[in-house]
């Protein structure tokens, strides 16, 4: 298990390595205080430009708050970034959390087998709702190819996707990549939409995923209906309405998430170029030079 980590130094990311600097350890603890050492590793190995991996310590599921320490720079002092907040295990194949879900619904942590499996279930329902409504998955394929030749240019960047020959009809990001003794590269894409990176997407699936189980028979944390007052001698109960769609605290609907929509058309495609050098333009890599 894996933790992708991107230095912040000065209230922006920032990338060390190329002024000397090195991504040392990360830290885990049990609380927000930091005070409890759970477990430690390192160093983060740098994928691409500000972006660093951690081999993470075999923990417990659960919430871990976390500090990294980086050197901005060679002979600098070390830093410690504190806030980092990792959510346990990863790579389930989910956007959200339990721990999220029940922070939502107000249930305290650390969570029971039972809660954690209940809270799993209800995300798994409420992103397969967001999955239905857009048309395409929200979790991307991880898709490596090897001994790639970037496009070199006045303007390449190996991260990003448009300076390698790798042509997918959908979107593409560079996870990572590693340079090979002959000079070409192995690289490995990201495939598809990602949910996770997503803000609207996590808010949506974390917010219905705790309604869903606020009002469920048994659910964690459920409450049923919220009320607002009773009378004094009990014989009336009044509820508390939900907020109108648009005002604040109202439950996001399908809607908010509509320009990620997969349509059901496709562009028409561009006039073929002439090849170059008759052509004026020459073909760098992903919708260039068509």
């Amino acid at each position: 298990m894996t933790y992708d980590y991107r230095p912040m130094y000065g209230g922006a990311h920032y990338d060390p390595e190329p002024a000397g600097g090195q991504v040392t350890s990360l830290s885990l603890y049990d609380g927000p205080d930091r005070a409890a050492l759970v477990a430690a590793t390192g160093p983060g190995v740098r994928l691409r430009a500000g972006a660093y991996r951690f081999a993470l310590p075999d923990v417990p599921a659960g919430r871990y708050w976390a500090s990294v320490t980086f050197t901005p720079s060679e002979g600098a002092q070390p830093v410690k970034d504190q806030s980092v907040r990792l959510d346990l295990p990863l790579g389930l194949g989910l956007v959200t959390s339990p721990e999220a879900v029940a922070k939502e619904l107000g249930v305290p942590l650390p969570l029971t087998a039972e809660q954690r499996d209940d809270l799993l279930t209800a995300i798994r329902k409420a992103q397969a709702d967001v999955v239905a409504y857009l048309g395409q998955p929200v979790i991307p394929q991880l898709v490596t190819r090897t001994a790639l030749t970037p496009y070199w240019s006045r303007d390449y960047r190996l991260e990003d996707a448009d300076s390698w020959p790798f042509d997918v009809d959908d979107m593409v990001q560079v996870s990572a990549y590693r340079a090979r003794q002959d000079g070409t590269y192995d690289v490995d894409f990201l495939v598809g939409f990602d949910g996770a990176a997503n803000e609207a997407v996590v808010r949506y699936v974390t917010t219905h995923a705790a309604e869903s189980e606020r009002n469920r028979p048994g659910g964690v944390g459920a409450q049923g209906r919220r009320v607002s007052s009773v009378s004094a001698e009990g014989q009336s109960i009044s509820y508390e309405s939900e907020p109108v769609t648009g005002r604040a605290g109202a439950l996001p609907t399908l809607d908010s998430l509509s320009r990620w929509k997969r349509r059901l058309f496709q562009p028409l495609n561009r006039p073929a170029r002439a090849p170059w050098p008759y052509s004026s333009v020459r073909d760098r890599g992903r919708g260039r030079g068509r």
